[in-house]
């Protein structure tokens, strides 16, 4: 099988999205946005025992490559649309593939995103690189660079459940129902997309939660030029959570352990009863944990006392 059969058989879907004027099997995509949208675009490479252990399997490979991928554009209150595929494989294995595109089709279908294109190669590991586009209307992008001292620092969902889990799939192989679900959101994460729209206009600044609550409060407060607090005791910590691991490596993952794909922004006190109507609407918890002040440190409180903590997430070529 070459490449051009393996794209035929595992990716040319029938695609009834009319934005799509030329999609897979061209030299280009033609693509037809909403008439006066921006458009947002994003790329994210993921790579086989760096971004995901290679004992995942391949239907949730595919579902979490575009999941993460929406949870970009969702932290920049727009709408996912439109995607390519860059696919590096050491071999073809049918079976594989066709897991792969079952999970990949699920949750494209899911946020509502079309394939429009891509590439594949054969390399020694499995690397998965895709190009999203969405649409915002003009000047309400949500960015990492707008908050304001006073605002409030919130959080979607819980936090610390995927680092959670992925530690359970490396590490443990007798699992209760909690630990399942730890690794349910590891694998199967949740891309805060209507809620994300939802907030274009409320939030003062947004991203969402990848390398671990604390550096990607401390990116958006650095893309800010201002400094905040976090409350350690707000932190919403899952049952799951705590039952499996206990409360002290519950904040640990919580603070440091990323791959949530929740959504961590900043919003004016003033906007508190439209949080409140959105949490209402989508029925996904809002927690208020922090809030945003005027030094440039990050710092951290538990329980009304300091409390010491540093963490700069994953860093590519670091050292």
């Amino acid at each position: 099988m070459d490449e051009f059969e393996l794209i035929r058989r595992f990716f040319l879907r029938d695609n009834n999205d009319k934005s799509v004027l030329i999609g897979i099997g061209d030299d280009g995509a033609v693509i037809k946005p909403s008439p006066e949208h921006d458009l947002v675009m994003s790329t994210d490479t993921l790579i086989e025992d760096i971004h995901f252990p290679n004992c995942l399997s391949a239907e949730d490979i595919g579902y979490r490559c575009v999941a993460v991928n929406v949870s970009d554009i969702a932290a920049m209150g727009a709408r996912a649309r439109w995607m390519t595929l860059a696919l590096t494989l050491p071999n073809i294995n049918q079976e594989w593939l066709q897991k792969f595109s079952n999970g990949f089709y699920c949750a494209a279908r899911e946020y509502g995103v079309s394939l429009i294109g891509g590439d594949t190669t054969q390399g020694q590991k499995i690397s998965l690189t895709i190009n999203i586009t969405g649409e915002v209307m003009p000047k309400q992008a949500i960015t990492r660079s707008n908050a304001n001292y006073d605002d409030l620092i919130f959080v979607t969902g819980n936090i610390g459940d995927a680092a959670a889990g992925l530690d359970l799939i490396v590490n443990s192989s007798n699992l209760n129902d909690a630990g399942k679900s730890l690794i349910q959101r590891f694998s199967r994460p949740t891309a805060r997309h209507e809620l994300g729209q939802a907030l274009s206009g409320i939030a003062s600044a947004a991203i969402d939660i990848s390398d671990g609550l604390y550096a990607d409060t401390k990116k958006l407060l650095m893309a800010s030029e201002l400094g905040g607090h976090l409350y350690i005791d707000r932190l919403p910590i899952s049952k799951e959570l705590r039952e499996t691991f206990g409360q002290e490596r519950g904040i640990e993952f919580s603070l440091g352990g990323g791959d949530d794909y929740e959504l961590l922004f900043t919003a004016p006190a003033i906007k508190l009863n439209e949080i409140l109507k959105i949490v209402d609407k989508y029925n996904t918890p809002i927690t208020e944990i922090g809030e945003v002040r005027k030094h440039s440190q990050l710092n951290c409180s538990l329980n009304g006392k300091l409390f010491n903590y540093d963490d700069s997430g994953y860093l590519h070529f670091n050292g």
